[in-house]
Order: structure tokens, then C-alpha cells, then sequence
């Protein structure tokens, strides 16, 4: 019993050092709120409200959480679990050659769509959400920080990272207004974190911007999200492109 509880410990450790050292790769708790504070300022359309914001490595281990509002109620309690949840869902299905947003998803997992279902593939791991102190929510200690956990979402707010040398290095997810500002906010953090070096995508400047392509129920190209009411599509056509890989 001794012997594989040592064993278990010691394979407990391993993973935890990987994790570090994965998300050594990324920007840690600070420089994650220092941008989205800074995106969170802009014009993004939507209810201006503050949002949350995190940060997965390549293997879906949370990095960084952060929030953008005074304290972490100021912003909607829920939505720190679903910024982590769209993180994981950039990050889990776009690949060197092909970036896929959370917006990018949304007409495909419609029922009769040729991904219907994904959203019930990879379920969040419940025990990683919610457990720890509130108090520790969005910090640097938050209680989701070196755990995997998972979930798919289907809507704005997630985007996977990329570096000049056009590494995927994780995703970000942020979330805490209407999903279409959502995506526009999380545009505007990985450009201020200089990590929107995007290989390729669906959209049709090739990159993994929303595309507001519905109508009457259905989108032109399959990868089409709904406007959400406000200014965010034509904010979202404003935004910077995406830079090339060097």
C-alpha cells in the first residue's frame, strides 16, 4: 500500500512540474489581467459588462484566471467557469495548420450540422470548477490553476494562441457580456498578448474571426455564429487582423 501511494505521489509530481513548465510558455495571472483590463476598455459592443478570463496550455491545463471588474463578483459569477470551458474548446480543436474558435463552432453543432453533438463530448470536470475558496477566484492562486477542465463551448469567447514562430501554444477564453462580445474582447487580449499569429482558419479572411453569415436559420458556409443585438458585428469587422507568421 506504502509503495504505491509513493508511487502515485511521485507521478502526481511529475505531472504538476510538467504542467509548470507548459504554461512557463504563456503569460502568467498578470500579464492575462493587465491585457484583458486593457481589451475590457475598448469598444466591444454587447451590455459593457467586466468579464473573466483564463488561460489553458497546449495539454488543457489551466494556466492563469483573471477578471476584469473590482472584485471577482463584479463580473458574473458563472462565467468563470465557461471562460475556462471556451479555452479548453480552442485549444482542444485547432491544430498547427487550422485554428477554430468557440464562434466558429456554433452552426456546426446545430442539430443536423455535421458537428452536432460535440457539445456534450468533453464534459467539464465538475470537482476542478468549483472546488477551493471563492475568495481565490481569479487570482493567482485560483483553484483551477495546473488542472485539466475541461468542457466544449459552442459560442464567442475563445481563441486559441499561437507564437511568431507559429507554435500553438493553448487557448484563452473569456466571458461575462453577450457571446458576440465576448469573441471581440478575447480578439483584443490575444492581440495584446502577442499571440495571434493564426496559421489558417474558416473565416474568410482565413483566420478564426466570427462569421455572421446566418440567415433564416442557417449559415452559408457552416461555421457561422448569430449576431447578438448590438454593435459587436460591426466592431468585430473593425478589430486588427491577425499577423503572420514570421
Amino acid at each position: 500500500m506504502y509503495f504505491k501511494s509513493l508511487i502515485f505521489s511521485l507521478a502526481l509530481a511529475s505531472g504538476v512540474a510538467a504542467a509548470k513548465d507548459s504554461c512557463s510558455l504563456l503569460p502568467n495571472h498578470t500579464a492575462l489581467q493587465k491585457a484583458l483590463l486593457e481589451a475590457r476598455k475598448e469598444a466591444n459592443g454587447g451590455l459593457n459588462l467586466d468579464m473573466w478570463g483564463t488561460i489553458v496550455d497546449r495539454s488543457g491545463v489551466v494556466c492563469a484566471v483573471a477578471f476584469s471588474g473590482e472584485k471577482n463578483d463584479s463580473q458574473w459569477p458563472g462565467s468563470r467557469v465557461i471562460s475556462a470551458q471556451k479555452a479548453n474548446t480552442a485549444n482542444a480543436f485547432s491544430l498547427k495548420g487550422l485554428a477554430l474558435s468557440t464562434a466558429n463552432l456554433y452552426s456546426a453543432v446545430q442539430p443536423g450540422a455535421s458537428l452536432f453533438g460535440l457539445q456534450e463530448s468533453n464534459p467539464v470536470d465538475t470537482k476542478v470548477a468549483y472546488e477551493g475558496e471563492s475568495t481565490r477566484f481569479g487570482t493567482a492562486k485560483d483553484p483551477m490553476n495546473g488542472k485539466r477542465i475541461g468542457g466544449v463551448n459552442v459560442f464567442g469567447g475563445g481563441l486559441a494562441l499561437y507564437t511568431a514562430k507559429g507554435v500553438l501554444v493553448g487557448a484563452l477564453g473569456v466571458s461575462g457580456d453577450t457571446s458576440c462580445a465576448d469573441h471581440n474582447i478575447a480578439w483584443r487580449l490575444r492581440e495584446n498578448l502577442s499571440l495571434d499569429y493564426v496559421p489558417a482558419g474558416v473565416s474568410s479572411d482565413k483566420n478564426d474571426q466570427i462569421i455572421f453569415d446566418i440567415k433564416e436559420g442557417k449559415s452559408a458556409g457552416g461555421f457561422g455564429h448569430p449576431a447578438c443585438g448590438g454593435k459587436e458585428v460591426e466592431i468585430a469587422k473593425s478589430l486588427s487582423k491577425t499577423k503572420i507568421v514570421k
